[in-house]
């Protein structure tokens, strides 16, 4: 299992922690942010292959500001595929 930190951007989150095994997501944490709304983007990523959430949640728009949380999440990944 590889274990990964990313300090988010232009997000009320300021950090995700993510788990990854055999190239599916096996647990995502967000620190700080909507708890709610964030429990619940990384419930349905659990599972989920790398390339196929990073297809699904890069570019979401949060109130104008160029990222979302789920977008954070992309970029996370993205980085960490590189």
């Amino acid at each position: 299992m590889k274990s990964i930190r990313y300090k988010t951007q232009g997000t009320c989150s300021s950090q995700i922690e993510i788990d990854i095994e055999e190239g599916k997501i096996a647990h995502v944490n967000f620190a700080n942010g909507c708890e709610g709304n964030l429990r619940g983007i990384a419930r349905l990523v659990q599972g989920m292959p790398v390339d196929e959430a990073i297809a699904r949640l890069q570019g979401i728009d949060c109130e104008g500001r160029g990222t979302s949380c789920p977008d954070q999440l992309a970029k996370a990944l993205k980085q960490y595929k590189a």
